[in-house]
């Protein structure tokens, strides 16, 4: 695993905890959410830059996504 895929790995855990304790989502529904997030296909394009960035950071964009249906 490079250290880019650990990044990745590591904040889709964050963010699937976040969507947990703020929305009582289950793991698989909060997983399902992440990895169909237009946050997350940014998250992981290495040119967005968005994978280096705190995981608070990136649910924002994610907490907006899944309140509004967009990602900003």
């Amino acid at each position: 695993m490079t250290v880019f895929e650990y990044q990745i790995e590591c904040t889709t855990r964050d963010l699937a905890d976040k969507l947990v304790g703020d929305f009582s989502m289950t793991v698989p529904q909060a997983l399902r959410v992440v990895y169909n997030s237009e946050t997350y296909e940014k998250l992981i394009n290495p040119k967005t830059g968005l994978y280096f960035q705190s995981p608070l950071y990136v649910y924002d964009f994610l907490k907006n996504e899944v309140l509004t249906g967009k990602m900003s």
